[in-house]
């Protein structure tokens, strides 16, 4: 009997024991007994409901699929090892069941006091397999270790009421057996999920919403959207985490932190450094303008103002290894100084 066959049966089963209230007897010694029924969502690696954008060199281990939607710009640049499934009967059939696992995995039981972790940030904790409830938002903020204690089935449930974020360059540390590709990983999103730049995540993430990976975040499982968007920007999603750990994204600073203030109609030239990370490095502007006459090439800002005023902008430096850093800055045009001027006139006649 295939893995797919057990889990279907595990889940009418389930499906049966809950009615007669048997579930908490069931998961009260370990969540490992019943796999969790993905179905043929399982081949997907990022899937959305309304669509699928991607900006960079994105790659996605897996199929990628919209249903209801059908639109999926940014394939290419974005590399799909699997096939792309826009709107098409096997996407509505991933869609349905996702429906499926994400309200099997909202009914499974939270009934450990200290697993309900509502107000609690997930960095800097180590958790053993179980159910971990947020009645709202959760947070990550630095590393989250996962301890699988060497057990090959184990499995790590996070239901969350409303939205799941990271911080920038935070992490899902895998230890003992967890990097294995037996061991469940899942985040059951009651909104939407965001992963911030330069994170290495883990997991198969079920969003009721959206599901937002920004620049150089990494998934190690799967993007799984319902209703919403998945929005990828220069990203990794690969199915299987039995690569994790991964190592932390390094603090990566641009310099100089101040940039020389200009003049208009007067050539302008300014470098844009950055360190920390693995050379070489790629800079973009990823928020405001610079001013207006000024050209932004690979840290370079050159060109002539052509008005004068202030402008604000952010550059951010991505390394070889997908790892970021972020600078805000603001040049100053200075509206040119006049010279001089004396009259000077012949001795005027008497």
């Amino acid at each position: 009997m295939s893995r797919t066959t057990n889990v279907l049966k595990r889940m009418v089963q389930l499906s049966l024991w809950v009615g007669v209230g048997f579930v908490v007897l069931l998961y009260g010694a370990s969540i490992s007994l019943a796999a969790i029924p993905l179905g043929t969502a399982d081949k997907f690696g990022v899937l959305g409901g309304s669509t699928v954008t991607n900006t960079g060199a994105s790659s996605i281990t897996g199929d990628l699929g919209i249903w209801p939607g059908l639109a999926y710009p940014g394939f290419p640049p974005g590399t799909v090892l699997g096939t792309i499934r826009a709107g098409d009967p096997v996407a509505s059939q991933a869609q349905s069941d996702v429906t499926t696992a994400y309200n099997f995995l909202a009914a499974m039981p939270c009934s450990i006091p200290a697993n309900h972790l509502t107000g609690l940030d997930l960095g800097g904790m180590t958790l053993a397999p179980g159910v971990y409830c947020f009645d709202t938002s959760a947070q990550l903020t630095g590393t989250l270790t996962l301890d699988a204690q060497n057990d090959p089935n184990a499995s790590f449930v996070f239901q969350i009421g409303s939205t799941l974020t990271t911080a920038p360059n935070s992490a899902v540390n895998l230890i003992n057996g967890a990097a294995n590709c037996n061991v469940e990983i899942y985040w059951q999103v009651g909104s939407s999920a965001t992963i911030d730049l330069g994170t290495q995540f883990a997991g198969n993430i079920l969003a009721m919403a959206s599901v937002t990976l920004n620049t150089g975040a990494t998934l190690s499982g799967r993007a799984l959207a319902r209703t919403g968007a998945v929005t990828m920007d220069t990203n990794s999603v690969s199915m299987c985490h039995s690569a994790l750990p991964l190592p932390p994204c390094p603090a990566i600073t641009l310099t100089p932190p101040p940039l020389a203030q200009g003049i208009k109609d007067v050539p302008y030239n300014q470098s844009i450094t950055a360190n920390g990370g693995e050379a070489p490095y790629t800079f973009s502007v990823t928020a405001g303008m610079i001013p207006t006459g000024l050209l932004f090439t690979n840290g370079l800002i050159s060109g002539t103002p052509t008005t004068h005023g202030t402008s604000t902008f952010t550059v951010t430096a991505t390394d070889a290894n997908g790892c970021t850093g972020l600078q805000a800055y603001t040049i100053v045009i200075n509206a040119p100084v006049c010279p001089p001027i004396s009259l000077s006139a012949p001795p005027l006649p008497q």
